[in-house]
């Protein structure tokens, strides 16, 4: 279980829109908590983790445990895994929804011998992504092994 918690009462609730903070917390029995807010663009402190910047995390932290997993079925010995993903947004109104997430690992290699494999199995890890599975917009990935 998840819970989340708005902290940002000034004292007057929601009496107006800029009245209240974006200000919360994300909790889960026996996990650290996570200071969160909204994107600065909606009045929220970029200090915080915002909605967006979560969801993008966790697609790129499920397609890493993935990869890994695959690297590991297909003899691909992985020394050091980052990635600097980026999620394109359209604003629609008061709404908006993601275009496309773009996930760019860069693995170390035991083996630089193996970094053409390497780079391919991103495509089958992707595949056993359920966060990635359960979007729906294009996870694209551009990865280069090393």
């Amino acid at each position: 279980m998840v819970s989340v918690e708005w902290l940002g009462n000034r004292g007057t609730g929601t009496s107006g829109y800029r009245d209240y903070s974006r200000q919360g917390v994300i909790r889960a029995a026996g996990k650290v908590e996570l200071p969160s807010s909204a994107d600065r663009a909606f009045h929220g402190d970029r200090d915080r983790w915002n909605p967006e910047e979560l969801l993008i995390a966790a697609l790129a932290e499920c397609h890493m445990l993935s990869y890994l997993h695959v690297a590991v079925q297909h003899g691909v010995v992985v020394t050091g895994y980052e990635d600097e993903a980026l999620g394109t947004m359209e604003q629609e109104g008061q709404g908006g929804h993601f275009t496309e997430v773009l996930l760019r690992p860069v693995v170390t290699l035991a083996d630089p011998g193996q970094a053409e494999l390497a780079n391919a199995i991103h495509h089958e890890a992707s595949g056993h992504c359920f966060i990635a599975q359960s979007v729906n917009f294009p996870v694209l990935h551009e990865p280069r092994a090393q």
